[in-house]
């Protein structure tokens, strides 16, 4: 099969599409012929070398965390599930012809592949990071860097739940953040007055790792009301930084609940091919992203 690979820790060019063996589906897990994979911040961050909280890296070393596809393979002890049926999840190596997951879900009525491979980690994402803030029905949410795949999730979410949300985001994408229910302002100069004057913040997520820290924790009067997912410095402002995964079934499971219930989409931006994966890692690191940019096999 054809799987993107890379060797050594660096830049987009380390990324290669070689020949590989196939994988197998051990113990609980399932096997798919991979339609669409998701591109998450965390797959460059991995290929960059970036200590993440997560297991380290053995190289060489697939990509990807997110798929979708249809099941070909069903591993002991796995029941509801079989041959042939459409799926999205999450595993490991997932820019590839074949993938193992670890977690899935049936894919919903009317859901595309390629919108199906956006969704698995960044609603667990989104869903961990609410839950931790600790921000509820009734109170103001501040995102930061609110129009990306996660933050597209967050804002749609804590609508369903009742949260307001402000967020901010480029000039371009201020129509797209009042499409999912937020309060939108744009970032650089003059942002934090600019939310100031749109009412109290009771907790602030920081999904751009654009420098913001001591500011969203002003904003808020309290680093336990912050949480980033994207700066490596905010232990350095008392912030915690939230990169490990939590229940990634359950995330799926409300993934579906809401998406068929038409309170949660999220678009694709655009999409790649395999051999595209440097082009796609380029793109996503430079952020302003209105979705999901996802790989199509």
């Amino acid at each position: 099969m054809k799987k993107v690979s890379f060797a050594e820790f660096g830049g987009p060019d380390v990324l290669q599409l070689l020949d590989a063996e196939e994988p197998h589906a051990g113990p609980g897990q399932i096997r798919i012929a991979v339609r669409a994979a998701g591109v998450n911040p965390v797959d460059w961050r991995i290929r960059e070398g970036q200590v993440l909280g997560a297991h380290p890296v053995e190289l060489p070393s697939g990509v990807g965390l997110d798929a979708s596809g249809v099941v070909d393979e069903v591993g002991e002890g796995v029941e509801g599930v079989k041959a042939g049926d459409r799926v999205f999840g999450e595993g490991s190596s997932t820019y590839a012809e074949f993938a193992v997951l670890s977690a899935w879900a049936r894919m919903p009525e009317g859901l595309t592949f390629e919108e199906a491979a956006g969704y698995p980690s960044v609603v667990e994402t989104a869903l961990r990071v609410i839950r931790e803030v600790g921000v509820r029905s009734g109170q103001t949410l501040l995102v930061s860097g609110a129009s990306g795949g996660v933050g597209s999730a967050v804002l749609q979410i804590a609508r369903d739940r009742g949260i307001k949300v402000i967020g901010t985001a480029g000039a371009a994408n201020q129509d797209y953040l009042r499409s999912l229910g937020a309060v939108a302002t744009t970032y650089g100069e003059g942002w934090v007055e600019r939310v100031r004057e749109l009412g109290h913040v009771d907790a602030a997520l920081d999904l751009a790792g654009s420098g913001v820290l001591r500011e969203l924790v002003e904003l808020t009067g309290d680093a336990q009301k912050v949480i980033s997912i994207a700066d490596l410095k905010a232990p350095e402002f008392g912030v915690r930084f939230s990169g490990v995964a939590g229940s990634v079934p359950e995330a799926l499971a409300e993934a579906v609940d809401l998406i068929s219930r038409g309170r949660l989409h999220i678009p694709v931006e655009k999409s790649y091919t395999l051999a595209e994966a440097p082009a796609a890692h380029i793109d996503s690191q430079a952020g302003h992203t209105r979705g999901r940019r996802v790989l199509v096999v």
